[in-house]
């Protein structure tokens, strides 16, 4: 069995959790959860590198021993410290841990003070309120722990799009080994690229003689195998996420393509449109009476209802086909379009690679620039810079780029806005820098108005060029902060600030809803990584699908600019 990277991060995520429960040394825990966001991040599979005998000690923030906890997981399909431990932690405490801002020592408190064994337990006793006269707790937290809850409810089975893809393509991967196959591919939300997917939806076209109903069956990730005929099977892989996979006819293939790639609403108003032209069109083709004129392409379906091809990222009936009508459709920034990445760490502050191993990296994927935004010293847990540290920085960026060929490092700091709407570090050194990039990590629990007074605040100094995750979420984690974004955004226009769409799969902040809106006022936005090893710049694909499904064109982000238009663009 193939183990996939972000099984191997979930144990040494579980073995942090569970050991911050148990009160055990800090920098343990953080070398769990460095380990697991490492090998989560990891572009190959920690699996092949085992199976080739490459040495996994190499990798960032992995020494001997964490190689070795891997080795066994790929070997085992577990690790026999983690089921030590869960003997001694029973599992409805640690679930505990999945709700943001309980962390191990509350959970421990939680479980010895009020004997809370669940979720279920702890919303109960909050309701009643016993929690607030706990020590560390109070009312805020005890509603803010209620409020949690809910919001986790909403999410309940989706998983974001960076684990949804892993299980996709390793499915794949097994799946088109089957002989016979013409067209295989993954519809439904995942297409749509939604940051996250509640199931995959495969359509197949293939030989009636071919075995795909079978290879899925026997898929080594199968958990349960809900259903299955002669061309439709539904498993439940071992990740929790349900697969339906349909063998379609070569003819239907682009209609049924259309029909789940969906959503509901979009292929809903497409149906009007065909009702209005005497056409039926449903997953099987497009019908005049009952002689099929349409269905082996996608782009067939919506030619004979007189649209262009309307791009998956798009289908939200939000607009779509009234654009297309009118031949306003955008053509969506690409992953090719961008010059370079606005926001990385190095292992001077939390990152995991060096300055020269991030820009080696840029540089082997065409980027112009790549700059360098360390953690400001409020970010005690990431050593962040104070005006001297930064300062040094400078001068070492300033030497390597006379060295450097083919990329240029930008100086930069990701700089705290305070509590007060003042920035983390002065005036002066901020203004050495080429680009600022700001962010709330602090004090996230201030009412809208104080939020969104905070953050505009900032934005009136002349230094502030980005706005980090301007929402602070954290997907399927935390909650958004509250703020107005709407204000945000026209603060951002009246300055010249430019909003982030981080593309870290964990965060995709801005959403696409609110990166649209930023567009429509005229505010331009820098897709980023946020990147903490050489590996995390490949999510840079994340941003960008966020961006296309926010309807922005190259034009509309500020990093598909060559250096020099760029470096105009970061004036205030």
């Amino acid at each position: 069995m193939t183990v996939l990277n972000n099984e191997v991060a979930g144990i040494f995520s579980r073995m942090a959790d569970l050991l911050e429960i148990e009160s055990d040394n800090v920098y343990r825990i953080r070398a769990y959860r460095n380990a697991a966001r490492t090998i989560a991040g990891l572009p190959r599979s920690v699996s092949d590198m085992v199976e080739s005998g490459e040495s996994l000690d190499d990798l960032p923030g992995i020494g001997k021993d964490l190689a070795g906890k891997i080795q066994e997981i790929v070997e085992t399909g577990t690790l026999s410290q983690l089921e030590e431990l869960e003997k001694q932690t029973p599992p409805e405490v640690s679930e505990l841990m999945k709700i943001p801002g309980l962390g191990g020592k509350r959970v421990a408190v939680l479980h010895r003070e009020l004997g809370v064994s669940g979720v279920e337990d702890l919303r109960e006793k909050a309701r009643k309120g016993l929690i607030r006269d706990l020590e560390g707790f109070g009312k805020k937290t005890e509603k803010n722990i209620l409020r949690e809850i809910e919001e986790a409810g909403n999410d309940e089975g989706r998983i974001n799009i960076f684990e949804a893809e892993e299980n996709a393509e390793d499915l794949l991967k097994h799946l088109k080994k089957t002989k016979g196959i013409k067209d295989i591919m993954v519809a439904g939300s995942y297409r749509r690229r939604k940051e996250t997917v509640g199931d995959l939806d495969i359509l197949v076209s293939c030989r009636k003689d071919s075995g795909i109903i079978q290879a899925l069956n026997k898929y080594d990730k199968v958990k349960r195998v809900v259903s299955t005929g002669k061309t439709k099977s539904t498993v439940i892989l071992q990740s929790g996420l349900q697969v339906d996979l349909r063998k379609v006819p070569a003819v239907s293939y682009g209609a049924a393509l259309h029909y789940f790639t969906g959503s509901k609403a979009h292929n809903i108003a497409v149906r009007r449109l065909g009702v209005k032209k005497g056409l039926k069109i449903n997953e099987y083709g497009v019908f005049k009476g009952d002689e099929r004129i349409a269905g082996q392409k996608e782009e067939d379906v919506y030619r004979q209802v007189d649209l262009p091809y309307i791009e998956p990222e798009l289908r939200e009936n939000d607009g779509e086909i009234e654009a297309a009508q009118k031949g306003r459709l955008p053509k969506l920034v690409t992953l090719d379009d961008l010059c370079g990445d606005l926001h990385v760490h190095t292992k001077e502050t939390d990152g995991h690679n060096t300055l020269v191993e991030m820009a080696e990296a840029a540089g082997k994927k065409g980027y112009e620039y790549l700059a360098v935004t360390e953690h400001s010293k409020r970010v005690t847990m990431a050593r962040g810079f104070d005006a001297r540290k930064l300062e040094e920085q400078i001068k070492v960026i300033e030497e390597m780029n006379e060295k450097l060929e083919g990329v240029t490092l930008l100086k930069g700091i990701e700089v705290d806005i305070l509590k007060d709407g003042s920035l983390d570090l002065p005036d002066g050194i901020l203004r050495e820098l080429d680009v600022v990039v700001c962010a709330v990590h602090y004090d996230r629990k201030l009412s809208k108005e104080e939020m969104t007074g905070r953050i505009m605040k900032a934005m009136d100094n002349p230094n502030f060029n980005i706005l980090a995750h301007p929402t602070g979420r954290l997907i399927n984690e935390r909650a958004p902060y509250e703020v107005d974004l709407k204000k945000v955004v026209e603060k951002a226009k009246e300055t010249g600030c430019f909003l982030e769409i981080n593309a870290h799969p964990d965060r995709l902040d801005l959403c696409d809803r609110h990166c649209r809106m930023a567009k429509e006022a005229g505010v331009k936005l820098v897709i980023s990584t946020d990147a903490h090893s050489t590996s995390d710049l490949a999510f840079m694909r994340f941003g960008v699908d966020q961006a296309r499904r926010g309807w922005l064109e190259a034009e509309d982000v500020v990093n598909t600019r060559r250096l020099n238009d760029l470096r105009e663009l970061l004036k205030r």
